[in-house]
């Protein structure tokens, strides 16, 4: 593949393993293994297994009728809303925990925004039967209520980074801090495309299965194997990354990254990273990331917790930085707006972070014969309040 990661993990100038001296070792012992453990035959027959019993794969393709209609094009959904756990979150988790079970790990951690991963996290801990703390901003904390009771029910441990802007990115930050102080027995799941290699490549393998299931069921339903078109929102950028995925090497098909414009681009209360970022090294890795002049990260915001994160994963990085993927931004108006209109239309509530890919659709010019598909991350239960609040003002 022409955007495979290099065996320093790197894509291009972006990636790598800034790691300290204590995690060296488990960074090391993932780098030396991790492929030959993923590819080998028990491995994905378990992991398989799993995605279709446990999980309900595969997600399926539906054809948005009315949106279509009102777009004057064809217009896909990949369901990701459907997956147990109400987004994509579980494919990696799934994974992971797989790996973790064969590193001898006994204990898991994890870092959550919109809570999507955390209870993910949770799912598969309780399912391996092993402890589990989740890291989450005090601000999420709130705002995400819902997911943090079912990460508390699964029995896991929440705990709430209370620096910073108590979002993800001080909830990340928590969670290297654990596990550089229990670096023999705890197994780190981080939820997107970032992080130290192999991280950014694993999750991206990981999530591959929506792009792979995309394929056959594109061919199924239109006759080809392929859209002219991927819209996915982008954080870290798990979701895109699994989307893209087996559509990199395709120059047929445009890739459209939708990043949290916000309160607006130049309004200081935006999550826009490719716009407003630039290069540096942000939990291990480098690539675009908010920050001043003297490195400081700049706090991001966003509605959508899933997307308050000041940096992006360095496959995106890279893919954006060489044109291969198209960005636009939504602003918060835009994305409840997006969410609001897909409810009413398909009788489908998305979850905000998929709202701002959706917000992308007015903002695009459709040809009728086009195939689209919005890759639809994950379901509204979780944002609720926040969907009532806009509506209510």
């Amino acid at each position: 593949m022409k955007y495979e990661v290099d065996q320093l993990g790197f894509y291009g100038r972006y990636g790598g393993a800034f790691i300290p001296e204590l995690l060296h070792k488990n960074i090391a012992e993932l780098q030396a293994r991790y492929l030959d453990l993923i590819n080998s035959q028990d491995f994905q027959r378990r992991f398989n297994r799993l995605l279709c019993d446990y999980v309900g794969r595969p997600s399926p393709l539906y054809f948005a009728k009315r949106l279509s209609e009102k777009y004057q094009t064809k217009i896909y959904l990949k369901r990701e809303d459907l997956n147990h756990t109400g987004s994509h979150k579980i494919n990696n988790t799934i994974g992971q925990i797989l790996l973790a079970k064969h590193l001898g790990k006994t204990r898991i951690i994890a870092e959550t925004g919109a809570g999507q991963h955390g209870v993910a996290t949770a799912t598969v801990a309780a399912l391996a039967g092993l402890e589990c703390v989740v890291y989450m901003g005090e601000k999420d904390i709130e705002r995400q209520a819902p997911n943090v009771a079912r990460m508390k029910m699964l029995g896991a441990t929440v705990k709430p980074a209370t620096s910073g802007s108590k979002t993800l990115k001080d909830a990340t930050n928590e969670a290297i801090r654990d596990w550089i102080n229990h670096p023999d027995d705890t197994y780190y799941i981080i939820g997107s495309v970032v992080g130290p290699h192999p991280y950014p490549d694993m999750v991206a393998r990981f999530q591959s299965v929506i792009s792979e299931e995309m394929m056959q069921q594109l061919a199924a339903q239109t006759g080809r194997d392929y859209p002219d078109r991927i819209i996915a929102c982008i954080g870290g950028g798990s979701n895109a990354a699994g989307a893209y995925y087996h559509f990199l090497d395709n120059d047929k098909v445009e890739l459209v990254s939708v990043e949290a414009g916000g309160l607006g681009i130049d309004s200081g209360h935006s999550a826009a990273t490719s716009v407003l970022g630039t290069d540096g090294v942000i939990h291990a890795s480098l690539t675009k990331l908010m920050q001043d002049e003297d490195g400081q990260i700049i706090e991001p915001y966003s509605i959508s917790a899933g997307l308050d994160y000041p940096g992006i994963g360095p496959l995106h990085a890279h893919l954006i930085s060489n044109g291969r993927t198209k960005v636009l931004t939504a602003n918060d108006d835009e994305a409840i707006k997006a969410g609001y209109e897909l409810t009413r239309l398909e009788g489908i509530i998305p979850a905000l972070e998929s709202a701002h890919a959706l917000a992308a659709l007015p903002k695009i010019k459709f040809k009728p014969d086009e195939i689209t598909v919005v890759n639809l991350s994950g379901r509204g239960d979780k944002d609720l309040a926040t969907y009532l609040k806009y509506l209510n003002d």
